[in-house]
């Protein structure tokens, strides 16, 4: 009768792969928010009115 095994342990690779994922992931995220604050920095308050927002509201996108 063969047998195997079904459980296995996360290894070094796979967890290095995952965290490397995950600082990716912060790190796009920091990336999208900064562009999208130099981005509103950029526009008039009549143009930040347009959209709903204020310039106390790009603080918001940190």
């Amino acid at each position: 009768m063969a047998t195997f095994e079904t459980t296995t342990s996360t290894r070094f690779a796979g967890r290095l792969g995952y965290t490397f994922a995950a600082l990716t992931a912060l790190f796009v995220e920091w990336n999208d928010k900064r562009k999208t604050r130099n981005a509103l920095e950029l526009l008039s308050d009549r143009e930040l009115n347009d959209i709903g927002l204020s310039r106390a509201d790009i603080a918001s996108f940190r």
